[in-house]
């Protein structure tokens, strides 16, 4: 464990679209923050895409080959918030096994997030919330997409990139 669960840590997230600026929660979730935070300091999540882009519900990201099977090499417990999703919620994205967050995380961008509330286990783990450029989330989430390799409209027609992941804290 490399963070203090009692501190507080801020992600700065440069994208191509503006600066995402997100409260992370080491209390809540201390092995997704662990995790993230670790990923963010090796630079894991320097000019990747978002790869999933649903308008009115999340933005992903997280996944290195933009597939959306791509991932750190290990996997990790989810952890189980019991908290609502949303706007502006940042959770770790899974397989739908236990067992099963890696490096890949969204951001919920609209109102059909919601629908997330009631997911069967194993769930999702809640990590942060976005405390500056929502609008970034936004904007990001009108990206205009075609058919993915989801089955859903959510392949974005023009890449858009997380540049870069910035950590603060513990304060």
């Amino acid at each position: 464990m490399q963070i203090n669960r009692n501190g507080r840590y801020t992600a700065y997230l440069s994208t191509s679209k503006g600066e995402i600026v997100i409260a992370l929660e080491p209390k809540q979730a201390p092995l997704a923050v662990n995790n993230f935070v670790f990923l963010a300091r090796h630079r894991f999540f320097d000019h990747i895409p978002f790869w999933r882009i649903i308008k009115g519900f999340m933005i992903q990201t997280g996944d290195p080959t933009g597939s959306g099977t791509g991932g750190p090499g290990y996997s990790f417990k989810i952890e189980s918030s019991g908290r609502n999703f949303l706007p502006g919620t940042v959770a770790m994205a899974n397989t739908g096994q236990p067992n099963s967050n890696g490096s890949q995380f969204f951001i919920c961008e609209g109102s059909s997030c919601a629908n997330l509330d009631s997911a069967p286990p194993p769930g999702y783990t809640i990590f942060g919330h976005v405390v500056k450029g929502l609008a970034v989330v936004k904007a990001i989430g009108s990206v205009p997409t075609h058919l993915g390799n989801d089955g859903s409209m959510s392949a974005p027609d023009s890449p858009v990139y997380l540049n870069s992941v910035r950590i603060t804290g513990p304060a």
